[in-house]
C-alpha cells in the first residue's frame, strides 16, 4: 500500500485518481481548497491552501500528483506552485506526477507541440501555462527527481466523462489517435492509467499520453 497525495483531489481529473487509488487500498490524501460533494471512503481530506499544506504532506509520500487547473485565483500561478511541489517530491525521495494538457503534445515526431501553434483565444492562456509546468520541470527540477507528466487525450474532461472500460494506451510526447482520427479517454480509464503507473512504474522522466 501507498501514500498517494493528490493536490486538486476534489477536481474532475484528482477525484477520478483518489477513486481509483482508494479503491485498491492506497492511503490517499485529498487536497483542495473547498470540501469533497461525495467523499471517498477511507479517503483523508486537506482542505486549504497547496503551498501552505504541501511541506507538511509530501514529507512521507510515496507519490504526489499534482491536478491542479490554471483557472480562477490559480490562473497564472501553476507554474510557481508546480515547482514548489517539484522541490519538496525531490526531498522527500517521493514519485512525482504532473497532470498537464492535450496542448504540450506534439502531433507528429518533431512537430512543434499544439501550443506552439494557433490554439483557440478562450484556450490559449491556459495551454500556455500547462505547457509552461512542462517546461519547468524538463529544464529546472534536480536530476533525481523521479517525475512524469502526463497528458490525456483531446477529447477529455467532465464534459466528455466517458466509463470506465479498463482498456487504455500510453504514447510518448506524440499525441495517440484511434483509426477514425479521434483522440478520446474516459476520466476514469484516465485515472487507470496514472494508477497503473504508481503501481507498477515503467515511465521516468518523462512525458507520456493515455488515449484510446
Amino acid at each position: 500500500m501507498a501514500t498517494i497525495v493528490v493536490f486538486g483531489g476534489t477536481g474532475y481529473t484528482g477525484g477520478n485518481i483518489v477513486r481509483e487509488a482508494a479503491s485498491r487500498g492506497h492511503h490517499v490524501v485529498a487536497v483542495s481548497r473547498s470540501e469533497p460533494a461525495e467523499p471517498v471512503e477511507g479517503v483523508t481530506y486537506e482542505t486549504g491552501d497547496v503551498e501552505a499544506l504541501a511541506p507538511t504532506l509530501i514529507p512521507g509520500a510515496d507519490a504526489v500528483v499534482a491536478a491542479l487547473s490554471p483557472r480562477g485565483d490559480m490562473a497564472g500561478r501553476l507554474v510557481g506552485i508546480y515547482r514548489e511541489l517539484a522541490g519538496l517530491c525531490a526531498g522527500a525521495g517521493a514519485r512525482y506526477f504532473q497532470i498537464g494538457g492535450f496542448s504540450s503534445l506534439r502531433p507528429a515526431p518533431g512537430a512543434p507541440r499544439f501550443a506552439e501553434g494557433e490554439i483557440p483565444e478562450q484556450f490559449r492562456e491556459e495551454a500556455l501555462e500547462g505547457e509552461a509546468t512542462r517546461a519547468m520541470l524538463v529544464e529546472e527540477t534536480a536530476s533525481d527527481l523521479d517525475w512524469l507528466f502526463v497528458s490525456p487525450a483531446g477529447s477529455y474532461g467532465a464534459w466528455a466523462a466517458g466509463e470506465r472500460t479498463g482498456a487504455y494506451r500510453v504514447g510518448d510526447e506524440v499525441a495517440l489517435f484511434d483509426q477514425e482520427g479521434e483522440s478520446a479517454i474516459s476520466g476514469a480509464d484516465f485515472a487507470l492509467a496514472v494508477v497503473d503507473e504508481i503501481d507498477t512504474p515503467a515511465h521516468h522522466r518523462a512525458h507520456i499520453c493515455v488515449a484510446y
